[in-house]
Order: structure tokens, then sequence, then C-alpha cells
């Protein structure tokens, strides 16, 4: 979807939450609860409501809902406790609390528009579309604003089945040339609702070719032609897609189908369902702007519509995880229907999880499972691969990766990351011609169009190269144009700078490694490196307190011993970076996940 700013309010939606609820306004920590550990409420309103704040700050929603639940109890009266209390009910998905909540706010003050817009949602699912309507006028107006009470009208005006009107209500968006594909999108699907199918292939038409790379657009649209028997005209939009974001789940899962002259439901069959896919949309424009809140909300009061909603449930999974609450983001992620086609990815990144969350036998044994239900699945066993890696079982990660190939058969250039993987861990276990065979392999297979990628690789193949003392002048060929392709790296500029300490530059190496570190302050590995370089040019106390940063960086136990002794002794007078002759590789960053988000 389009990046769209979204209403402000107490009078508007962020403002009650930021300014009056406060709720979740601090920065983020990790705030999983051990599975032992039970939130009990404190013996005080004071004490209850100085907890629900902290846990507000830590996006513990949980935790604050029981405070709140028991501040409010013992003062009913206090509106702001109130309004914090709310907000934390709708984040958690604590939706009767919301609603009792809401109620009380608005009959306190009318034009409360999210108390007003939760009674709204929850008049829609009980398919009161007047109340909703009611409710959706009430409160202040601003441009932002508009685009969800607007939409959300329309969609009562579809459930009245008065599409003229609900149509008529969408247009009013006109203006308004950010909101133009959630409008045509909208259209669209309304149209096709109340039964007005040229109508809703004009809109879907229109929606489409505003931004043919916008998933949810594709698959309705895809549906929408499949359900009227032009299946080759429906394959043609899923096969570009697919062309730029290969494999996604439900485009293959839908290419199918069709392939196999299997029928394809419509995505929106109701105005529940229409509000749903409205207030997802929303979410995902707050997950994609870092506005998690204001995500969690929409995503929860669309879910309320329609709780099976399958890229709702992924997208509010992936909030959780980038907030490191992972034992929330895997609970949600259990909820998605066994048959959506994103369950699969969704079940790989529960066995992740369990590794983030430090439940490594876990994540392996929830793994090995998958792969004994799906021995097929390449993502799977790629999945356990990482894991191995990540628990420095390179050996073992290098034969799982090792499976992974064999099922793909001929490489495509999607494949690039599985041989990187598995060149890296060869690399770590010590078997360097195996890896290099494999890193060349990826640098062959990644695309031009993943700058990225191909940096990545370039540095981890330059960066062995350069750390082994062989061919060192094609290294530094390869991390040059690897730092024009990735110019804010730190590791990649590290390993640059680390290619001038190994061919005697030292003054070079300073002043990359400078960058590098100015990029990436907390890495050891660069840390250490350029208090070899420091030391090389003269300028040894500061080598001695990059060395001390390097020590205090938390690096792997046989590098720590190495600093240490640079720290007591300095660096020989042999020129040849002693220090560093085992410093493993920076380790790669994982592969991105798919979703439907």
């Amino acid at each position: 979807m389009p990046i769209l700013k979204l209403p402000l309010a107490s009078k508007g939606l962020p403002a009650l939450m930021f300014l009056a609820a406060g709720l979740l306004a601090a920065p983020a920590v990790a705030a999983n609860t051990a599975d032992d550990e039970t939130v009990r409420p404190a013996q005080s309103l004071e004490g209850n409501f100085l907890s629900a704040y902290v846990a507000g700050s830590a996006r513990d929603t949980e935790a604050a809902t029981i405070f709140f639940r028991e501040a409010i109890q013992e003062d009913p009266r206090n509106q702001e406790l109130l309004e914090r209390a709310f907000v934390a009910f709708l984040a958690n998905g604590s939706m009767s609390e919301a609603v009792r909540a809401a109620e009380r706010l608005s009959a306190q003050d009318a034009t409360n528009n999210l108390a007003q817009f939760a009674l709204a949602v929850r008049s829609m699912k009980s398919q009161k579309y007047a109340d909703a309507r009611t409710r959706l006028s009430k409160g202040t107006r601003g441009r932002q604003a508009d685009l969800t009470a607007t939409l959300l009208t329309a969609w009562t005006y579809a459930g009245s089945k008065d599409g003229k009107q609900a149509l008529a209500t969408v247009d009013k968006l006109k203006n308004e040339r950010a909101f133009d594909q959630f409008r045509e999108y909208h259209a669209a699907l309304i149209a096709d609702v109340v039964g007005n199918p040229s109508e809703a292939e004009k809109r879907f038409k229109a929606a489409y070719e505003s931004e043919r790379n916008t998933l949810q657009v594709v698959d309705a649209y895809g549906r929408f032609l499949a359900k009227r028997g032009r299946k080759d005209e429906a394959l043609k939009i899923y096969k570009a897609f697919d062309e730029v974001a290969p494999r996604h789940p439900i485009v293959r899962a839908a290419m199918k189908a069709l392939e196999e002259d299997k029928p394809l439901q419509p995505l929106v069959t109701n105005a529940q369902d229409g509000a749903a896919e409205l207030l997802y949309g929303l979410g995902v424009v707050g997950n994609t702007q870092g506005d998690e809140l204001t995500a969690i909300i929409y995503l929860r009061l669309g879910l309320d519509l329609k709780p099976d909603h399958p890229l709702a449930l992924v997208t509010l999974g992936d909030v959780y995880e980038r907030l490191k609450q992972y034992d929330k983001a895997n609970a949600i992620f259990e909820r998605i229907p066994k048959e959506a086609p994103v369950r699969p990815s969704a079940d790989i990144s529960i066995g992740h999880n369990f590794e983030l969350m430090g439940r490594g036998d876990d994540a392996i044994a929830h793994l090995e499972k998958l792969m004994k239900e799906r021995p097929d699945d390449v993502e799977v066993v790629m999945a356990l691969g990482n894991v191995q890696r990540s628990r420095k079982k390179f050996a073992e990660a290098a034969e799982t990766y090792d499976k992974a190939i064999k099922l793909i058969g001929q490489p495509e250039r999607g494949h690039w990351i599985l041989y990187f993987y598995r060149g890296t861990s060869y690399e770590r276990a010590k078997q360097w011609d195996k890896a290099e065979v494999d890193l060349k392999r990826a640098l062959e297979l990644v695309p031009d169009g993943l700058p990225a990628g191909k940096a990545q690789v370039m540095n981890y193949l330059a960066y062995s190269w350069v750390d082994q003392n062989m061919n060192i002048d094609e290294a530094f060929k390869m991390l040059t144009k690897a730092v024009e392709l990735a110019p804010r790296d730190g590791m990649i500029i590290d390993s640059l700078g680390w290619a001038y300490y190994r061919m005697g530059r030292y003054d070079d190496a300073v002043r990359e490694l400078e960058k590098a570190v100015e990029l990436k302050p907390g890495d050891p590995t660069i840390n250490d490196h350029l208090g070899d370089a420091y030391w090389r040019v003269g300028r040894k106390l500061e080598a001695k307190f990059q060395w001390d940063h390097a020590k205090n960086s938390d690096p792997e136990h046989e590098e720590l011993v190495k600093i240490l002794k640079k720290i007591d002794n300095g660096l020989e007078e042999d020129p040849k970076p002693a220090a560093a002759e085992n410093a493993p590789p920076p380790q790669p960053e994982e592969a991105p996940k798919q979703n439907g988000g």
C-alpha cells in the first residue's frame, strides 16, 4: 500500500495513543515474560499506574492491561486513566474491555475519535451499519482522518446494500492523490460486493495501474478476473508480480490453482471483510512507517472483524517480532489457518523466534518436525541451517544447506543465498576450498538488481582472501566495488580498510576504518582493526583505546585472548598483523523473510 500519514486524534488516532494515553511512547525494549513468571497487580493505585506505564513503555500490552484493569477499578472516574487503559485493551486485543471503556469515554466526550472509531467497528461487526455511520460522523476531522472514516463509512453503505451511496462516499477522496490506490482498490471491492462487475473492473484496473506491485491489489484483481472465466488474464497479472517478488506463497498458490483449473474465491465477500481489509491496509502503513502502536490497533480492530485474516495475522506477528516480543509473535502466527498459503512461512518464523528467545533446542526440534512433515520444502531446510549456523554448528549447517541445494535442482537467481550460506558455513568450519567455490557461485547468481546482496557476497569472499593474505589485488578491487554498492555498510568499509592494512597502506587503512567505526561503533572486529591500524601509524594511545573498546564489545573468546594480549604488549614490530591472523569474517545477515505485509 502507498505510504500515508494516519489520523491524529484524541480528537484523532495517534494523539490519543501518544499524547493522552502515552502508553507506548518510550523506546522499545524486549518484554517477553518467562513461562513461569506471572504478572500480578500491585497493592495500590499508584503502584498499578506506574507498573502499567512501565509495561506500556516496554510495549508489553498484556502486562499493561493487567495493571490498568486493576487501576481503573480503584479510580473509575479518572478519564485520563480510562483513556490509557482503553488503548492498552485495544492494543492487547482485549476487545470486550476496550468496547466497555470506549462506551464510557464516548459518553464523557462524543468527539473522542478513537473511542467512536472502535465502537463503529463493533457496530459493523454486529451489522448495525446506521449506528456505525453515526459514530463515524462524530468527532473532529482532518485531511488524513478522512481516509479511515470515509472508507469505513463507504463499507457501511455497502453493508446496507446501497452501492450507489457507497461508491459516492469513496469518491469524496478524489481530490487526494495520495489516497488514489486506497480509494480505487476499495471502490473495486465495494462494487464487486454490491454486484456491479463493470464498475469493479474499471476500479480494479485503475488501482492496478497505479501500483502493480501491491500484493492485495494483484490478488484481488486476479481473483476477480478468474471468477469471470478470464484465467489467462489473471495468470498474466500473477506472473508479472512473481517476476518482481519471486515465490510469494499467496501468488504461487493462486497460480497453481489457476493452472489446475481450480476456483479462486473472492478476497472480500461482505462489508465486514471489506472493513477488515481496510484496517489491515492501514495497519501495514503504520508498520511500514515504524509506528507500531498504530499498526497494532488497526490490525487488532481488523482481526476483531475477521479473526482469520492471514495477512493481518502475519503483519501483527511481524510487528511483535520487531518489538522483540517473540512469544507474542508466535502466539499470533499459531492463529493463522493451517490451509493459508502463508502458514508455512509463519511456521518457519516460529522456529526462528524460538532461537531468538534463547530456546535453541526448541527451535531445532520445531524445524526438524517441519522437515519431517514437509521434506521437500527448501525454506524449512534452509531455516534449520540458519539456526544451526546461528548456534555455531557450522559443519552441521553446511550439511543442511547441502540438502536444500540438492532439493532445488537447477539453481535460479533467487537461490544465491543458499550458496552464500553454505559457503560461509564451510568457511567457519575451516573448509576453505569448498567455501570459496560456493561464494564464487553465489556471486554468479546474485542479481544485479540486488546491490546489497551482491556487496555482501563480495565482502565475505574478498575479506576471506585478505585475511588469508591471498589474492590481495583482486580482493581490493572487489571490496572497492562492494563499497560503491553499499557505501553506508560499516562491515564492508571495514573489509576495505583491512585490505589496505594487509597491503601495508596504513594511513589509508586508518581513513577507511575510522569511517567503519563511525557507521558501526559497537562492533568488536572493526574496533580491533582500527586499533591495529592506529598502532602501525604511531597513534599507540588511541590504539589501546580502540582495543579496550573491542574488549568490551563482546568479541568471540579466541579474539578476546588476542585483544587482551595487545592491550598489554601492543603489536610486534613485524608489520604482519598477527592479531588478526585467524579473525573470522563478519557473519552474514539473515536472508529477508517473506510475508504478506
